[in-house]
């Protein structure tokens, strides 16, 4: 098993409409270091309603003078844009991806795109028929799970397990419940589908992650687990990856004072950089789970341990006591453990002060 932590740099909407800074976006992603960097696609109409609110953070960031419809109009990547995304990034040897929130996106992405997984956002964990025409297409699933409760991801898997595995049956319920009791389901679920803890809240206060759901989903559901990060900082994704994550995604910007309602919750180049350095560092010192001395150790054991060795001259016959038995380095005759054994026993030959004693 691998333990390479897959990082996603989620660039959503920063692009701010512009292909310009979406290709300088996969520039920065691919230079600090990223395994994928990450859009999202929609149609402004097919995701909010001209009624919907704006998010108390959207508003904060962006103004309430426009309504949520007006403003993801305005963050919309045209298809032909989706080309020439996916182009750099191919050339700069980082794998484009992109969300979708609608079930039309979602087949764009799928069959013109040739999007590798499909990543499913908080937002959309409910919404049952994009769910179900993402385990369709047979792809690798990431779930968000922002706002949900341990039985809101059960029911979205239970969604996943029946469209991964087929069958006859009609959508609905009970035949998601079958299909995730199933052991055809559960082999599928454990074998392409990663869930990631989340807060939605921008940016997240620390007392808000809750960092140990993370591991509570994967006892539960037998997946594979990451977190999707919305904290300011760099530690908490960190953090996941020491507490098991198999995948991190973390917003990114250009520049964190771009208008737009992402940009104040996100990573800067550097800093995405310096993040992915980081993770890779604990990835690495994750190691093996065994204890035991690991290669590096096992030159310093002799030098750092001690052994029995003579406090004084002691001749043969002599009864060894604590007057005339000591400790000292370095580790390479009889182990100290064996202290209270020799205490009391006679020498067998004699030994000079500091020789180790047999």
């Amino acid at each position: 098993m691998s333990d390479h932590v897959t990082v996603i740099a989620e660039a959503g909407v920063n692009h701010n409409g512009s292909l310009e800074t979406a290709l300088e976006l996969v520039a920065a992603a691919a230079e600090a270091g990223a395994d994928i960097v990450k859009f999202q696609t929609f149609k402004a109409e097919a995701l909010a309603a001209a009624s919907a609110p704006k998010a108390v953070y959207q508003a904060r960031e962006t103004g309430g003078e426009q309504s949520q419809l007006d403003m993801l109009r305005a963050l919309e990547l045209p298809e032909a844009h989706h080309h020439e995304i996916a182009a750099a990034c191919a050339a700069a040897g980082i794998e484009f991806l992109s969300t979708a929130f609608d079930t039309e996106s979602l087949k764009f992405l799928v069959g013109e795109m040739g999007i590798r997984r499909i990543k499913i956002p908080s937002g959309e964990l409910t919404n049952a028929p994009l769910v179900l025409e993402a385990a369709r297409s047979g792809l690798p699933m990431i779930l968000s799970t922002g706002m949900a409760t341990l039985g809101d991801v059960e029911a979205a898997l239970g969604v996943v397990a029946f469209g991964m595995v087929g069958g006859n049956e009609a959508p609905g319920r009970e035949a998601f419940e079958a299909a995730y009791a199933s052991t055809q389901g559960r082999d599928a679920l454990r074998d392409k589908v990663t869930v990631l803890h989340c807060t939605t809240d921008y940016p997240t206060p620390p007392e808000a992650v809750n960092m140990r759901a993370m591991a509570t989903m994967g006892r539960a559901f037998g997946v594979k687990t990451g977190y999707s990060d919305h904290t300011a900082g760099l530690a908490v994704p960190v953090l996941a990856v020491g507490q098991g994550a198999t995948l991190i995604e973390k917003h990114f910007t250009l520049d964190r004072a771009m208008p737009g309602p992402d940009h104040k919750a996100s990573l800067e180049p550097d800093d995405l950089g310096t993040m992915i350095a980081m993770i890779r560092e604990a990835s690495a010192a994750l190691g093996s789970p065994v204890k035991a001395p690991g290669e590096a150790e096992r030159k310093n054991i002799i030098v750092a341990r001690k052994s029995l060795v003579a406090a004084q001259a002691i001749a043969a016959g002599d009864t060894f006591t604590e007057a005339n038995l000591t400790v000292k380095r370095p580790g390479d005759g009889r182990t100290p453990m064996d202290y209270w054994a020799v205490v009391g026993t006679r020498a067998t030959r004699a030994y000079g002060p500091d020789e180790a004693v047999e």
